[in-house]
């Protein structure tokens, strides 16, 4: 495995050898959740990327013109009172010798320096819209080389987004980066299978939850990748309940959508299980169905395949089982071409894994669906969700709420689950609630 440096400066050439001009990006801002009290600080995952820094108040400046400085930083001073209230900073040197920057400077001199680096560039890559003091910043000195220039081809003309060529690089991992996913899905594995064996009447969904935050944390996990979702009865109906409040009754099913990111990377897992350890006939027959659904996704997965066609593959299951339920009516060609499937389904089948719970990434290349590659990660999350109050359904259904999500790697073979290791089919799943090995 390459050391850090080496991988994040690798990332960097790469994508200099993509750009014909200068790219910036902007570290995350520090946000206040109220008052003088900050939220946890999370680097921007596109800056991270590229840097392996952690910090806020950091530019990055890449350059194709520069013939010595293609990877420059700015970023805060080292300063000893500060650093006594919130820890030491990297600092200037230290980003050239830790971090493998051409160059370095505080951020305080980001503004009379950047000019500098746009003389002779006619394309800047920058995200606009996004902060409006940045894109002040990036204009201003836009304008300064222009006043300088005699002729149009020695100043900036043009602002690209440079998500595209970024996203690009994003969207296929690396096996460095398929070992830190890993990593990520074996910690969910133990937090899942710890809310799995504390479940029981009587308890509530906060307890499922606080049991997954320790499990993340004790295991090395920086955080939850998202807000944990432990929806138990007719809240394993809403699709993103996040009050994690009700009490857990007897005979109902519990539905835990939580992963943790682990060095910057996410996983994403929802399993759904019995209260009290034991599907009922009902929840076994629409459980069952879920899973069938996903296994089709999972084995339609692999390069050269679609987003769209998985799902296609997971409604044509779901639609099925749902009339043979009595859950819809009609033929099986009318429910899909009626969407009446959308009921029960409303949501799509996959989305990308990363850095971000929604990784980087386009869906659709040159108007048509981008198909599969080998070294993307994807969830398969099929669901059916039946309202306690929906009357049209047969009594025995209502409130019945179930979800599979599983993250999964193409290969140039075909796929391999990331999370595999966390129970899925009915037996071992109840297994794992009576605290039994699933081995």
């Amino acid at each position: 495995m390459a050391s850090p440096r080496d991988v994040f400066h690798g990332r960097r050439m790469r994508l200099l050898e993509k750009i014909d001009g200068a790219l910036l990006l902007f570290a995350a801002p520090v946000t206040l959740r109220n008052d003088d009290v900050a939220h946890e600080y999370r680097q921007d995952s596109d800056f991270y990327y590229l840097t392996g820094f952690t910090e806020p108040g950091a530019v990055l400046l890449l350059t194709s013109k520069h013939e010595h400085h293609r990877a420059v930083l700015f970023l805060r001073p080292r300063d000893r009172e500060h650093e006594m209230w919130d820890g030491e900073r990297l600092g200037v040197d230290g980003a050239v010798e830790r971090l493998g920057f051409d160059a370095a400077y505080p951020i305080g001199e980001f503004a009379d320096k950047l000019p500098r680096y746009f003389t002779g560039v006619t394309r800047v890559y920058h995200r606009l819209a996004v902060d409006r003091g940045n894109d002040d910043r990036v204009l201003d000195a836009v304008q300064r080389v222009r006043g300088r220039g005699r002729t149009p081809d020695v100043w900036p003309t043009e602002i690209v987004d440079p998500r595209t060529l970024l996203h690009s690089m994003r969207v296929l991992k690396t096996d460095d980066e398929i070992a830190t996913m890993r990593r990520a899905a074996e910690i969910t594995r133990d937090a899942h299978l710890a809310a799995m064996r504390l479940a029981a009447p009587g308890r509530h969904e906060y307890e499922l939850e606080a049991v997954m935050r320790e499990a993340f944390r004790r295991h090395g996990a920086e955080r939850v990748a998202y807000l944990p979702i432990v929806g138990s009865g007719p809240n394993a109906t809403v699709l993103h309940y996040r009050q994690n409040s009700r009490r857990m009754e007897d005979g109902e099913l519990v539905l835990i959508d939580a992963g943790c990111e682990y060095g910057y990377y996410a996983s994403d897992v929802t399993r759904t299980f019995p209260v009290s350890g034991t599907f009922s006939p009902p929840q076994r027959r629409i459980y069952q169905l879920v899973l069938d659904a996903q296994r089709a996704a999972i084995d339609a997965t692999r390069p050269g395949v679609t987003v769209d066609h998985v799902h296609d593959v997971t409604v044509r299951v779901l639609a099925e089982g749902l009339v043979a339920l009595g859950l819809l009516q009609g033929t099986l060609d009318d429910v899909l071409r009626d969407r009446t499937y959308r009921r029960y389904y409303m949501h799509r089948t996959s989305h990308y894994l990363g850095m971000d719970v929604h990784d980087a990434g386009t869906y659709f290349e040159g108007g048509a669906p981008r198909p599969m590659q080998p070294g993307m990660v994807l969830t398969i999350e099929p669901g059916l969700y039946i309202r306690a109050d929906d009357v049209a359904a047969p009594a025995e259904y209502r409130g019945i709420g179930v979800r599979i999500e599983d993250d999964v790697l193409v290969t140039a073979e075909g796929h391999r689950i990331l999370t595999d290791d966390i129970p899925r089919t009915i037996d071992d799943v109840e297994r794992a609630c009576r605290g039994a090995s699933t081995a």
